[in-house]
């Protein structure tokens, strides 16, 4: 039966997706024969197949390379073979997006394949001088980066680059389609990227499952379908929320639902919801059946292949959906008989004047910020909940202030800043406040790094779990060298006028992309420099110093400097920022750009002035609670034994001679700190010795 699952399971997937495209090509009518400029049967048909095994093979990379990422064995079989596997997928990729892009190119132009120079320049044109074909060009190009990469690398850390960037390949394909230069434009485009990467991990990674059974011993099998099916639960929700976000897009109102278009976005809603109770029954009862009996694993596979079944069933019909015309207009803004000046800018309406009432309800909904502070809130309750039933409590300040960062987050990306900072500067300027000061600050309250340590315990069969990525990210040299105070002070600071000053703001305010990109960095940035503001421990010690505190002060002022140097250029000498942007709105509320700049500019001077107070402030709490005793309140590194590593000190640079604990090693009383940067506050150390003296448990 094994033999016949991987051989069933994969075939299964594509014959079931294939014959679901034509039905759904049929219903749907996107293969119907064009009236003016038809490019031929051959196009009107293997366009959407191409696609289909560009879909299928990308969701076998992404979902092989992130299964190996996050729940493989380094020093077994599985490792390589997943990754070769990957590579060959990734080889398939490449060439089905050729293809695709070049059926593309026949379908918009209308033309016959010819051999004149003329054909030859007119794809060029496309290829280069559109965005669709543009598009495809770049995803050629990442799916054949993705190919050398899975040939050439084999560490972690690697293999973990290679599946990112092969989700970066998934941006291009979330552009194209109904999603680009159409109405509602930028929501539409980040519902499908999240569809798209949670589809790809969850069709990937019960593919790469199947095929690496041959490898798998029996009690081995369990553990890996334990961690994919958690990967799996995470995807459901992704692709049924942003799946359920798309629909509401096209479709409209709910009467468009029986149209042919509506009909194949029932059938493929009827599908996700099918393969989520199946992995819900492969959740409950077949990964404790392989448990406890791994020679019973018949059932099991008859599961994953009628899995793999629906899965088809749900690709064919997302393929074929891209060719069927949708029932609701898709016309741009910008596009109309009359658009207004924001219109022809944004794509989207001008928002009403916000008033006092309206910074409170003017919700404009980020789904990817949405989902991921979701997915934050979820894993920072699952850890409590592990941590009480070993009967240990978690400070309930630091709940609270992870409550509140969450909340904070949510409010920067998807709340009235973000409805306005593509219309007003100081909208702008206080959403990156929030991301870059008030929610690295907040996150260091909360010690996210000290309850992974705590509530989960290392593996030991050398694959890279939750705690061991931390462990990784937290002991890269980059990071420990930017986390330093000089670097990190100077980084905080620098990057508010290296934004503001260059194309940077256009980007982040004109392109859903560049506005996700330019919100990360904001949050890395601060994330790695705020805990070292307010952290005053040096390299190397395990208390609180007068040194160090003075470090900490004096970046201060540099990060003050910083921000309120910015608010008085942007108060005048700057002039308006962005004026064929932020001037041309055409706004008849409101502020006067220019004023509203100055507005932004008071918002960063009372922002430096508020941060050079916390940091002081901190500090010198800190440095009055070491110099009173240890373990009375935050920093004074209760809990710590002398020689012992700190876990909230500087990073110090690698190879400083001080003895360096094996990653994961775990004392009796305390868990060893592997680390010496630690987002937390330095409250409440000794908590380990309560985790730790307790039966753990072991996140797989």
């Amino acid at each position: 039966m094994n033999r016949i699952a991987r051989i069933a399971g994969p075939a299964v997937l594509l014959l079931v997706g294939f014959v679901s495209l034509l039905v759904a090509l049929v219903i749907g009518g996107g293969a119907d024969a064009a009236l003016i400029a038809d490019p031929g049967t051959l196009v009107r048909f293997g366009l959407p197949i191409a696609r289909l095994v560009v879909d299928l093979s990308a969701a076998a990379t992404i979902g092989g390379l992130a299964l190996a990422t996050v729940g493989l064995s380094r020093s077994a079989p599985e490792w390589n073979r997943a990754i070769d596997i990957a590579a060959g997928a990734a080889g398939v990729w490449t060439v089905a997006s050729a293809v695709t892009t070049f059926f593309t190119f026949l379908s918009v132009a209308g033309s016959k394949i010819t051999l004149d120079e003329q054909f030859g320049q007119s794809m060029g044109v496309f290829l280069t001088g559109t965005d669709l074909g543009l598009a495809w060009l770049v995803t050629v190009l990442v799916a054949a980066v993705v190919t050398v990469l899975c040939f050439a690398v084999r560490g972690r850390g690697m293999v973990a680059l290679t599946a990112g960037v092969a989700m970066i390949g998934l941006i291009p394909l979330a552009q194209q389609g109904h999603a680009a230069g159409t109405a509602s434009h930028d929501a539409a485009v980040t519902a499908l990227g999240l569809h798209l990467v949670g589809a790809a991990l969850w069709i990937g990674g019960l593919v790469m499952l199947v095929l690496l059974r041959p490898v798998l011993d029996r009690g081995r099998l369990a553990v890996v379908v334990g961690r994919y099916s958690s990967i799996a639960l995470g995807c459901f929700v992704l692709v049924a929320v942003s799946g359920v976000a798309t629909a509401q897009i096209r479709v409209g109102v709910l009467g468009n639902l029986f149209t042919p278009y509506g009909v194949l976005v029932l059938v493929k809603i009827g599908a996700i919801l099918a393969i989520g109770v199946l992995g819900a029954v492969q959740r409950r009862r077949a990964i404790r059946a392989l448990t406890v009996a791994p020679e019973r694993r018949r059932p099991f596979w008859v599961l994953i292949v009628a899995e793999l079944a629906v899965m088809g069933v749900a690709s064919g019909f997302a393929a074929a959906l891209g060719r069927t015309a949708t029932p609701v207009d898709q016309i741009a803004l910008s596009k109309t008989t009359d658009p207004s000046p924001a219109e022809l800018l944004t794509d989207d309406v001008l928002p009403h004047a916000p008033g006092a009432w309206g910074w409170l309800t003017a919700w404009n909904v980020d789904l990817f910020w949405l989902m991921a502070a979701v997915l934050l809130a979820a894993t920072y309750a699952a850890g409590i909940v592990r941590l009480r039933r070993q009967g240990v409590h978690w400070p309930v300040r630091r709940t609270v202030a992870a409550g509140i960062a969450i909340v904070s987050l949510v409010v920067a990306t998807s709340g009235s800043l973000h409805t306005y900072d593509r219309f007003l500067v100081s909208a702008n300027v206080g959403a990156h406040l929030l991301l870059g000061l008030v929610v690295p600050a907040l996150v260091w309250a909360a010690a996210p790094v000290q309850l992974i340590r705590s509530a989960v315990h290392p593996r030991d069969d050398d694959s890279t779990g939750v705690r061991e990525w931390t462990g990784v990210l937290l002991d890269n040299a980059a990071v420990r060298y930017l986390a330093q105070p000089f670097p990190a002070f100077v980084l905080l600071a620098g990057v508010w006028w290296a934004f503001f000053v260059t194309d940077a703001l256009r980007w982040s305010a004109s392109d859903p992309t560049g506005r996700t990109v330019i919100d990360v960095v904001f949050l890395l940035v601060g994330l790695l420099a705020v805990p070292t503001l307010l952290t005053p421990i040096a390299a190397g010690a395990s208390r609180a110093s007068s040194a160090a505190a003075a470090v900490r002060i004096a970046g201060a002022v540099v990060v003050a400097a910083g921000l309120v140097s910015l608010g008085i250029a942007l108060r005048g000498p700057l002039g308006l920022l962005q004026a064929s942007w932020f001037g041309a709105m055409g706004r008849t509320w409101g502020p006067d750009p220019v004023v509203d700049q100055a507005h932004a500019g008071l918002l960063l001077i009372a922002a430096g002035a508020v941060v050079l107070a916390v940091v002081v402030v901190v500090v010198l709490v800190r440095l009055r609670r070491a110099g009173v005793g240890a373990g009375v309140g935050a920093g004074a590194g209760a809990g710590v034994a002398p020689g012992e590593s700190h876990p909230h000190t500087d990073i110090a640079p690698p190879h400083t001679g001080a003895h360096r604990p094996h990653r994961g090693a775990i004392r009796h009383g305390a868990a060893e700190d592997d680390d010496e940067t630690d987002f937390d506050d330095g409250s409440d150390d000794g908590i380990d010795d309560a985790v730790h003296g307790a039966a753990g448990t072991d996140a797989r």
